[in-house]
C-alpha cells in the first residue's frame, strides 16, 4: 500500500532559484491530497505527471500567499478540463469567503461540488477518518492563525503464509478473511488460528506536515512518534532573531523537534531566498537529528 509525499514548491515567500512555493502531494493507497497551495502549483503537478483531477482533498495550512495563491488557478482549471467528481476543501475559515468572492467577479459556477471545511486553529481535530485514514489538524504558532496536519494510517491486514496455505489448500475465498484475523476450519473440522496462516502486520505509519511556526511544546505530542515530519526551517539559527521575530524555525530548531518528538525521519524545508546552497541547512539540522533529508522538489519520499 502507497504512502509517499511528492514536493511540489519548497521555498519560502518568494519563488527563486527555480525553487515554488509551498506545495506538497500526498499519495495514499492512489488516493491523491494535496497539501497547501503557493503560487504554480498547477504547473508543478503538470510537470511531475500528476493529474489534478485525481486529487479528491486539499488542505491548506495559513492565508499567506506563499500556501495558497495558487488554489483559485488550480480550482478554476479543474473546472474547464470538466472535472466532475466532488472535491473537499480544509484551510481557514476566511479562505471561504474569498473563493466565493473570486468565483463571484469571474462569473464562475464550477462544474464540480467543493465541499469547504473550515479548520480549527485553536485546537487539535479529527477532520477526516476513512476505514484506513485518519487526518488531523493541530494549532501552531505563527503571525496569523495556522494548522499542520498528521496523517495516520489504519490498522493494516497481516500478511499470508503463502507456503502455508498453499500446503493447506485453502480456497481463495476465505484468504481476505485470515488476514483479517478470522480462523479457518478445514472440511476435516480441523481449526487453524489466522496466526498460523499469517505473518505479523506491518506497522501503520504516519506523516505530519508542520506548516509555518515557531518551535513551541504546544504540538510536540501531535506529532510524536511520526515516521515522517515535515517541518519548515527557514533560516540557519544564526538567525534565530530573525525567526523568533517572523514566527518560524530554524533548521536547528526543526531538527531538535524531530528529536524530542522521537520522529522516525525528517524532512527540511520552506527555504528563505537568501539561500541559494541548502547544504548548510541539512547540515546544522544533522547535527542534532542524524536522519534528516532536504525536501526536493519533484523527489517522493516514503513515509
Amino acid at each position: 500500500m502507497k504512502f509517499e509525499v511528492l514536493i511540489l514548491g519548497n521555498s519560502s515567500a518568494t519563488p527563486i532559484y527555480e525553487r515554488h512555493p509551498s506545495a506538497q502531494v500526498l499519495n495514499f493507497n492512489e488516493q491523491l491530497f494535496l497539501i497547501d497551495c503557493g503560487e504554480a502549483t498547477q504547473m508543478q503537478l503538470f510537470r511531475y505527471g500528476i493529474k489534478s483531477n485525481k486529487i479528491t482533498h486539499i488542505f491548506i495550512s495559513h492565508l499567506h500567499g506563499d500556501h495558497y495563491l495558487g488554489l483559485v488557478g488550480l480550482l478554476s482549471s479543474m473546472h474547464l478540463v470538466g472535472r466532475k467528481s466532488d472535491l473537499h476543501l480544509y484551510g481557514p475559515a476566511p479562505l471561504e469567503e474569498i473563493l466565493l468572492l473570486q468565483f463571484h467577479y469571474s462569473d464562475t459556477n464550477l462544474n464540480y461540488k467543493l465541499i469547504f471545511h473550515p479548520t480549527n486553529p485553536e485546537k487539535e481535530e479529527v477532520i477526516l477518518k476513512t476505514a484506513m485514514l485518519t487526518v488531523r489538524s493541530f494549532p501552531l504558532t505563527h503571525r496569523i492563525p495556522c494548522t499542520g496536519f498528521r496523517f495516520d494510517e489504519g490498522k493494516r491486514a497481516a500478511m499470508l503464509n503463502i507456503e502455508a496455505v498453499e500446503k493447506l489448500k485453502i480456497p481463495s475465498v476465505f484468504l481476505s478473511g485470515i488476514k483479517k484475523g478470522a480462523d479457518y476450519t478445514s472440511p476435516e473440522g480441523t481449526i487453524y488460528r489466522s496466526e498460523e496462516l499469517t505473518y505479523k502486520a506491518p506497522s501503520s505509519r504516519s506523516y505530519v506536515y508542520c506548516s509555518d511556526t515557531k518551535p513551541v511544546d504546544d504540538y510536540l505530542e501531535v506529532i510524536k512518534g511520526a515516521d515522517l515530519l515535515y517541518h519548515e526551517s527557514t533560516f540557519l539559527h544564526e538567525l534565530s532573531e530573525r525567526a523568533q521575530q517572523t514566527f518560524h524555525s530554524t533548521a536547528l530548531e526543526a531538527a531538535t523537534v524531530a528529536k524530542t518528538a522521537q520522529v522516525k525521519k525528517l524532512l527540511l524545508g520552506h527555504y528563505s531566498a537568501r539561500y541559494k546552497d541548502l547544504t548548510p541547512l541539512l547540515d546544522e539540522a544533522k547535527s542534532v537529528f542524524e536522519h534528516t533529508e532536504l525536501s526536493i522538489e519533484g523527489n517522493w519520499f516514503l513515509v
